[in-house]
């Protein structure tokens, strides 16, 4: 895959991101990962990009202040003027021997735009693995089945 497709990000949470128990809020973390998402997006399409759609968020393991957060953005697909970034949230405990562990993942759907601020087109998704191919398509079948439930008439 092209070298602008994929972004990895880490930050150690801090005490101002979290409440008083020291969880951080779920919204520092949306916040990062439409950063990676935007920051990815913004390297493969060498313009200005905006986030035009945010899959479900749901978290599978807290996160607390002092943990560190590896986001990995990934591009997945790119249609004419917008592309579909995977952004997965990795969470390690740095006081103990424990591995990283999936905490959430999200798509994000981005749209290049030009310096009028109208969507322009994308170069093409240049996929070279197995995994890649495989992913786009997994990403593609779920865009079409987003665009059919969004159509009262099917």
């Amino acid at each position: 895959m092209d070298k602008r497709t994929k972004l990895i990000m880490s930050q150690v949470m801090l005490p101002s991101q979290a409440n008083v128990a020291g969880n951080v809020h779920g919204g520092e973390i949306m916040k990062l990962m439409d950063t990676a998402a935007g920051a990815v997006a913004k390297k493969y399409a060498r313009c200005n990009v905006v986030t035009a759609r945010v899959d479900e968020l749901q978290f599978h393991l807290p996160i607390f202040v002092g943990a560190l957060v590896t986001l990995t953005a990934t591009i997945a697909y790119v249609g004419r003027t917008s592309m579909e970034v995977i952004v997965n949230v990795d969470v390690e405990d740095l006081e103990s021997d424990s591995e990283p562990k999936r905490a959430l993942s999200s798509y994000f759907t981005m749209v290049a735009l030009d310096k009028a601020g109208k969507p322009r087109a994308l170069p093409q998704l240049q996929l070279e693995t197995e995994e890649e191919k495989n992913l786009y398509e997994e990403v593609k079948r779920r865009r079409d089945k987003l665009k059919c439930s969004c159509n009262p008439e099917n």
